[in-house]
């Protein structure tokens, strides 16, 4: 009977040691951010997607970003596609330089990296199920004037070498009319994606 009873108590031990293991392995609330800040462990901050498509109307807009596992800088492939998909066999648009446009954000330092391009008005002809692409180039700007050092130092050399380590939240958009006899419907379609560089 108490060999009965000492071996029950070991098993309950066992049994608390063991959950107790477990808890420990799923009790990683929190983890610090790069600015000190806390995040829960289960927020996945690389939740979204590296690529996304968005369908309005006729048309479809995606966003890609593709990177090699390692998340070299020079394995970034960040690009943009407007596709038609309605029932003609071609449409007309009008829109700037490009359709696209890549604002993104360097969530790492919090710093917003603008897109700029020349607006002339642009005519393409969009041929049903024949996506536009184009892949992203580097822009953006600052003023010396009025932003942080660290800001202007971090833009200079993303001008020059590109992605700097860092997370990237990329909020782009097709931007552009279509031509439908003399009126021109206005069009704008958004995504993100977003990528890491180490």
């Amino acid at each position: 009977m108490k060999q009965t009873k000492r071996w029950t108590g070991i098993s309950l031990l066992l049994m608390l040691v063991f959950a107790l293991m477990l808890g420990s392995c799923g009790d990683k609330k929190k983890s610090t951010n790069a600015d000190g800040s806390q995040t829960p462990a289960n927020l996945n901050t690389d939740a979204v997607p590296q690529v996304q498509e968005v369908k309005e109307g006729d048309f479809v807009y995606r966003l890609v970003a593709e990177t090699a596992e390692d998340h070299a800088a020079d394995s970034v492939k960040l690009y943009a596609e407007l596709e038609y998909v309605g029932d003609q066999d071609e449409v007309t648009i009008t829109h700037a330089m490009s359709p696209f446009y890549f604002p993104m954000k360097e969530t790492t330092r919090g710093y917003d990296i603008g897109y700029m391009m020349e607006e002339p008005l642009i005519t393409t002809a969009l041929k049903k199920g024949e996506p536009l692409r184009e892949d992203y180039y580097r822009s953006g700007g600052y003023s010396a004037d009025q932003d942080p050092e660290a800001y202007i130092a971090f833009m200079k050399e993303f001008m020059e070498k590109g992605f700097l380590p860092g997370r990237y939240e990329v909020n782009g958009f097709a931007d552009f009319n279509l031509l439908v006899g003399e009126k021109p419907e206005p069009h704008k379609l958004s995504a993100t994606v977003a990528f890491t560089v180490k």
